[in-house]
């Protein structure tokens, strides 16, 4: 087969809906009783509405328990730096979209160091590059560039820009780049259509083959999930992003993985939700996954509040973000449009000293073979300036 494309296609959404539906008390109790090992049968049971109803209680415990079988009390922090919000594309739900009328802001090589210096005095190592998918304005030399710029200052580089060629991610690998997140949003094709309006995006099958794109191309970390909101049937959204995750895991052993759960936020242009995932929802979908996959990595990120965020580390949270500006140029307080509200607005110390309090040891670098540079912030007179506000950049456009 030649990517997962041929698996997806095998699968009915509503045959999967109606099975969830129908899940037994029985099959739940089996999931939890063997630790999810059942598979995807397992995550079936484990996602269903019953479960919500009258098993989260004992999930929550078990996934408690796993993630600290297998990590421990640690938390890995990471910051995302907005180079850009120039984007083709038309979808309803994104502030960045082609039909909002935005100011239009891309970073240059001077103020992307000016961000990175920001973000190196808070204490980051981990980084999130994001843009819009604009191949013009920020196509492959610019995302290419940015990473040769950042690396020596950070132990890991990711990026969320538009999907690319195995080709193009082989180049960025070389430049030092480390992982990638690719959200496919969601797996229904009927709603992906409505809300991907026009544009490269609105090509569902480009988006769906490039997890495979990335595992050939031997990138480190694959980030995968969906935006909940989008389709009102998110239980079999989170079947289909669990399935493709499995897939990927069995074919592309050596990569790593990281699953998110991100809810639709308040944007420009905003659309009102399909569905409203609540609370009590994203924390099965988080306990759901752990009990799933005992190693997968759980992102939250400040979409969600401070109060939900200190309850949801223990259930199997791995990695969050602090502090996040969603704008480019936001750390050096610039004013353009950010791609959503975020929701945590604490300081990345008070992030920071709630997880000291709470007994985390805090992960800033995360250390592995891939980081092949030393760290020279001690020795670059322009991050060392950019970080005191001191910086006199005389760099090309």
């Amino acid at each position: 087969m030649r990517n997962y494309i041929d698996h997806f296609d095998r699968l009915n959404w509503d045959s999967l809906t109606s099975r969830i539906e129908k899940v037994t008390r029985d099959k739940i109790s089996q999931a939890i009783n063997r630790e999810g090992r059942g598979g995807l049968d397992d995550f079936i049971a484990l996602v269903s509405p019953l479960a919500s109803l009258e098993f989260i209680e004992p999930m929550a415990r078990l996934s408690h328990s796993l993630t600290e079988k297998r990590f421990g009390k640690a938390m890995r922090l990471f910051a995302p730096l907005y180079l850009s919000n120039e984007c083709n594309n038309i979808c309803d739900y994104c502030g960045f979209s082609l039909g909002n009328k935005i100011v239009r802001k891309t970073l240059s090589e001077g103020e992307i160091l000016r961000e990175a210096g920001l973000l190196k005095k808070m204490g980051f190592s981990n980084v999130l590059l994001v843009t819009g998918e604009s191949t013009k304005k920020v196509g492959l030399d610019y995302i290419n560039k940015s990473i040769r710029t950042l690396r020596p200052y950070f132990s890991n580089l990711s990026i969320e820009v538009q999907p690319l060629h195995q080709e193009e991610y082989e180049i960025l690998k070389t430049s030092g780049l480390h992982s990638v997140l690719v959200y496919q949003e969601t797996y229904n094709q009927d709603s992906y259509a409505r809300h991907h309006i026009k544009g490269k995006k609105s090509n569902f099958e480009w988006r769906l083959a490039t997890p495979d794109r990335l595992g050939n191309a031997g990138v480190h970390k694959i980030g995968l999930g969906c935006l909940f909101g989008l389709t009102r049937d998110w239980r079999t959204d989170a079947f289909f992003a669990a399935h493709h995750m499995d897939y990927l895991q069995k074919k592309y052993w050596k990569t790593q993985y990281s699953m998110s759960f991100p809810r639709l936020r308040p944007c420009a242009g905003e659309i009102s939700p399909e569905i409203t995932l609540n609370d009590r929802d994203l924390v099965q979908l988080i306990c759901a996954f752990r009990i799933f996959n005992h190693e997968l990595e759980i992102s939250i990120s400040t979409r969600e509040s401070s109060d939900l965020r200190n309850h949801l580390l223990p259930l199997g949270v791995t990695t969050m973000s602090a502090g996040s500006k969603t704008n480019p140029g936001g750390y050096g307080n610039d004013d353009s449009l950010e791609q959503f509200e975020i929701s945590d607005e604490r300081s990345v110390l008070e992030v920071t000293q709630y997880l000291q309090n709470s007994g985390y040891d805090i992960v800033w670098k995360d250390w592995d073979e891939s980081y092949d540079k030393p760290n020279e912030l001690q020795s670059h007179p322009k991050l060392i300036n950019a970080m005191n506000g001191n910086q006199k950049f005389t760099f090309a456009s």
